[in-house]
């Protein structure tokens, strides 16, 4: 996996616009997100976050403008140095947590001697330890989401999006996810996060 380039800002929108049919949802931004900061993207429902977010993930194209993600063009390249939390989000519910956690993070290009000791790190921090080799579809909806998490971060990314991250968390377990961002990024990972 390719390293961090330190100096090139984590994120860069300019000029972006983002139009569906005769509605524009984003209209011309600009922002930059210097290495290793914790950037927010605010506003109402509609407001245009989570399309914002897509065309970061090049999940979207914009009409207009340009992106820059970890010093290089928005593209498929640079999506393995992302761990990416989407609003809608969605697991293997037949698969086993360990199991899980190793399939997304070789999709992520990590090999199971990397792995191993991240998904013990990250299943004991979110209280998953004793559920390893439970299925996923015996999780309740908090403890799913803590997962989704975890399959979010396991591969060790340069730069974590997070799109509405703790919606429908209850305080606890907000606390808990709230303070595992924090670790990483005092670890210098730059975080991207929408919010209403």
């Amino acid at each position: 996996m390719a390293q961090a380039d330190t100096s090139a800002p984590a994120v860069r929108f300019d000029g972006v616009t983002k139009r569906y049919g005769g509605f524009t949802a984003v209209d011309g931004i600009d922002f930059e997100v210097p290495p290793g900061a914790i950037f927010g993207i605010l506003g109402s429902n509609g407001a245009g976050k989570t399309t914002s977010i897509r065309m970061l993930m090049n999940i979207l194209k914009p009409d207009d403008g340009q992106i820059a993600v970890l010093g290089e063009p928005a593209s498929e390249t640079v999506k393995s140095r992302i761990g990416y939390l989407p609003e809608e989000r969605g697991l293997y519910k037949k698969m086993k947590l360990e199991e899980l956690l190793l399939f997304f993070g070789r999709i992520k290009g990590r090999d199971t001697a990397f792995l191993r000791p991240r998904i013990d790190h990250w299943l004991e921090r979110m209280g998953l330890e004793g559920w390893r080799d439970r299925k996923v579809e015996e999780l309740s909806k908090g403890m799913s989401q803590k997962l989704q998490f975890v399959v979010t971060v396991v591969h060790g990314p340069d730069l974590l999006v997070l799109d509405e991250p703790f919606a429908g968390l209850d305080p606890v377990n907000r606390d808990v996810l709230r303070d595992a961002v924090l670790a990483m990024h005092r670890e210098g990972t730059s975080v991207v996060f929408s919010t209403h």
